[in-house]
């Protein structure tokens, strides 16, 4: 990847672009736009590729687990793997925040190792993390 700076998607964004709220779609949709416009690289994680995948298909919705799936990897400049360390760095986390769940703070851990300070999320959660500052899909303007 390049020196550009990064901005990690949450899986959330993902499937609210898919999803049928008209008014959360448009938001993530503007959010994506304003990162594009500012050059901004957007990364996603192996992670949330399986937080989709497990979603849609204990709907019984493989269709959309497809359709989702295809658009994040699109979307996404990067796909960042999980490594066994990142699973130790989440643990800490998870200990030290016990109202983050856990994917939450694998996600946050992923992001440090990768020096990603920025996430764009509408899971409140990562609000109580001290190495991660949510940008808001809901605030005008994001992400900035």
């Amino acid at each position: 990847m390049s020196g550009r700076e990064s901005l990690f998607v949450d899986a959330n964004i993902f499937m609210y672009l898919a999803g049928r709220d008209a008014a959360l779609r448009e938001r993530c949709r503007s959010a994506l736009r304003a990162a594009a416009e500012r050059d901004i690289a957007l990364v996603t994680s192996a992670e949330v590729l399986q937080e989709v995948l497990h979603r849609y298909a204990s709907l019984g919705r493989p269709e959309y687990a497809r359709a989702v799936y295809s658009a994040a990897t699109d979307i996404c400049a990067e796909i960042l793997p999980i490594t066994e360390r990142q699973t130790a760095r989440a643990l800490d986390l998870v200990e030290r925040f016990p109202h983050v769940p856990a994917r939450d703070a694998l996600h946050a851990a992923t992001m440090e190792e990768r020096g990603i300070e920025r996430i764009l999320s509408a899971d409140r959660h990562f609000d109580a993390l001290d190495t991660v500052t949510r940008v808001d899909p809901a605030a005008s303007g994001s992400p900035r």
